[in-house]
């Protein structure tokens, strides 16, 4: 029965494909049943027919799947220039990629892709001049490519390194531990394991763990008191010390680390998504207490280094825009820290300590400038970098001689450089082998004005002599949110768009941390619709200057850029030809219910209190088709290891839109399998991104150059 049912999906598609083609009739798509759901939020009755989408261990949700999974390939699979974009795609990505080295006493760690293998390979080599040899390589580790792994850090010793490996994109992972020298597994194994580093201290490590998940429950269950442990190597899991539990507080996140001497150990605390507080022990005294060193959650602040027993700490406590200041731990108080690094006009999006020194990395509309500083704060020097773009790196020890980092644009390949902290020279240690020419492209910065008057930047990238026609493809692609900035980067996947002619755009919205803590609040809580209306700003200025037309204007935007895509295209839907919500949270009265979505409450605001839910409502994506409307040419994509933003957000915005759609553009929702949050290896990707631009040209009525 079920593969008659499926045989008569796919003859519907076929059927519906050729009339697509020629604009008369909708796709068929799987029935959806409704249940009769309705909540009430402080007397308001909200609906909720797809409520059985949420439970993804349910069968009938799995042949549900199956079936809107048929439709969707059996769409792509007709379109005649498939395969020659995967063939495209396929020779775009093979190319070498590294990763900066990084030391571990007298050996080097780098991780390689070859170009097409599912994850990279950890490789060590003795020296910078060493033969590099491989240390761990994952692709050994399942038949498919979708297990995981990676070096979370070495001892203080050197002998060993941690190893996060987790397993078809979920959040969770497993630490185990490798000798350096042997390049030997050793026997521990510590499960349950999220959003955690491993800190070492003498013959062990503190990590961040959760109690283990009722049977069911692993990929949507809500995460809940966050705990932190002491692993001593050799030790069975189940004897690993509790070092700090919260009891009064079940949704909080806790993260530690300790400093490169073991002397202390901080806990960072905090809320959500932002806002903490940084508690510190002294690991040289016998059954010290852990001591608030910075008091939370209203603002944001991290420890960078350890100076005299007192704490260099990075924070936008009294600073929007983020400064260093020097905390001493047996007067905390805020009265008594001192300033290192001022606060600036431009954002300080980062510091770091290595080789004896403090890097800063700020933001210039959303580019990076990087300084060197003493550690009493004092400038040594700007480090000049090849052009507009981003940099990061210059991580290490305090007796490092050299560091390394990395400089991207968006037609600039990764470049790793390395950099002599004592002189400030800096010499380029690996380019990028990507078969791209940036010559033919070029890259502008604009700023136009949202809704409300505000100024916003928007990159735009294109192939030289463009004409602005309104007739060029487009891909807008945003996020606008978490506090986090949308700075320049090479993507090889966008080569496929711009050798077709087509424009890259992507603006840094409020919402973001482009300009410090005060954009950030202009795009959260009951400001969110300031987000979107800089989304939908962009996009009337990229048709109004001609760059392309709204039949031709595709947006995209993954987890909360999934949001601002549904929003977007739910109070907008005229204004763009094609939509691509990936992994989205689309709904907004729920979102909490699940994993670790709680933890976003203090960016959205929460249904369960009576003052946000009238604005979470309002915008909810979920919440907002109406009857009878014609919006773009869709494709929802999600996955079901994604535990992150659970897939029940992607089904039941899917389900809604293919109820109320009132004409013959597709909507359809692509569901990876073994993937998560993001494609969880390289084919999978490949994959992906082939089905994207396969249905954004189609949709469009552009035909690719490839023969």
């Amino acid at each position: 029965m079920k593969k008659m049912a499926l045989m008569f999906v796919l003859l519907s598609v076929v059927l519906a494909f050729a009339a697509c083609q020629k604009g008369t009739a909708k796709l068929a798509y799987p029935a959806t049943k409704k249940v009769d759901q309705v909540d009430d939020y402080f007397g308001t009755k909200v609906a909720d027919p797809y409520r059985w989408l949420e439970d993804d261990n349910a069968e009938e949700v799995k042949q549900w799947v199956q079936a809107e999974n048929a439709v969707t390939f059996g769409y792509l699979e007709m379109i005649p220039f498939r395969h020659k974009i995967k063939t495209r795609l396929t020779e775009i990505f093979n190319y070498p990629r590294y990763s900066s080295p990084f030391r571990a006493g007298e050996y080097y760690f780098f991780y390689k892709n070859d170009g097409l293998q599912n994850q990279s390979v950890c490789y060590i080599q003795k020296g910078l001049g060493g033969t590099p040899e491989v240390f761990l390589d994952p692709n050994l580790l399942s038949t498919d490519g979708t297990v995981r792994a990676s070096l979370l850090g070495a001892s203080n010793d050197d002998r060993y390194v941690a190893i996060s490996r987790g397993e078809a994109g979920s959040d969770w992972t497993e630490l185990r531990v490798m000798e350096v020298a042997t390049k030997q597994e050793l026997p521990d194994r510590v499960q349950w394991v999220k959003f955690s580093g491993a800190a070492w201290k003498g013959d062990g490590f503190y990590y961040s763990g959760y109690d283990k998940p009722a049977p069911g429950e692993e990929l949507k269950g809500k995460n809940e008191y966050q705990k932190v442990f002491y692993h001593k190597l050799g030790d069975s899991q189940d004897k690993d010390t509790l070092v700090w539990e919260d009891k009064e507080h079940p949704l909080r996140y806790v993260g530690a680390g300790t400093t490169e001497d073991e002397k202390c150990l901080f806990l960072s605390v905090s809320e959500g998504t932002s806002g903490s507080e940084v508690y510190i022990k002294d690991l040289t005294k016998k059954d010290a207490k852990i001591d608030l060193l910075v008091k939370g959650f209203a603002f944001d602040s991290a420890p960078v280094e350890v100076v005299d027993g007192k704490v260099l700490v990075y924070t936008n406590e009294d600073a929007p825009n983020f400064r260093v200041v020097l905390v001493d731990p047996k007067n905390p108080t805020k009265e008594n820290w001192r300033t290192v690094i001022a606060e600036k006009p431009e954002v300080l999006s980062g510091a770091g300590a290595a080789g004896g020194y403090l890097f800063t990395n700020y933001l210039k509309d959303a580019n990076s400038k990087i300084f060197q500083h003493k550690l009493d704060g004092s400038l040594i020097r700007e480090i000049g970098l090849p052009a507009l773009g981003s940099a990061g790196g210059f991580g290490g020890k305090r007796d490092e001689k050299t560091l390394f980092y990395t400089f991207t644009s968006f037609t600039y390949p990764p470049t790793i450089y390395k950099f002599d902290p004592a002189t400030g020279a800096s010499e380029v240690f690996r380019t990028s082998e990507v078969k791209f020419n940036p010559a033919d492209y070029e890259t502008k910065q604009i700023f136009y004005a949202s809704k409300d008057g505000t100024k916003v930047p928007m990159f735009i990238v294109h192939k030289k002599g463009l004409i602005l026609d309104g007739k060029n493809p487009t891909f807008l692609t945003a996020y606008g949110g978490f506090n986090i900035s949308e700075t320049p980067g090479f993507s090889a996947a966008n080569i496929i768009l711009l050798e077709n002619g087509g424009v890259f755009a992507q603006p840094n919205l409020r919402g973001g941390g482009e300009y410090g803590e005060a954009w950030h609040k202009a795009g959260m809580l009951d400001k969110k619709q300031n987000v979107f209306d800089d989304f939908i700003a962009a996009a009337e200025y990229l048709v109004k200057e001609k760059y392309t037309s709204k039949d031709r204007l595709a947006i995209a935007g993954g987890s909360n850029g999934g949001l601002l895509v549904g929003a977007a295209m739910t109070q907008r839907p005229e204004l763009f030809g094609v939509a691509f919500p990936a992994v989205g949270v689309m709904d907004m009265l729920r979102y909490h219910k699940f994993t670790v979505g709680w933890g976003w409450a203090v960016e959205y605001g929460s249904s369960d209190n009576a003052k946000d839910f009238p604005y979470l409502y309002d915008y909810s994506p979920l919440h907002n088709f109406k009857d009878g409307v014609c919006y773009p040419a869709t494709m929802v994509t999600t996955a079901d290891h994604d535990d992150r933003v659970v897939p029940a957000h992607s089904f039941k915005f899917a389900a809604t839109l293919q109820e109320k759609h009132a004409c013959a553009n597709p909507v359809l929702i692509r569901i990876e399998t073994r993937s998560g949050h993001g494609s969880s290896n390289i084919t999978k990707a490949i994959d992906l991104l082939t089905d994207q631009w396969t249905f954004m040209f189609f949709n469009m009525g552009v035909k690719p150059i490839y023969k």
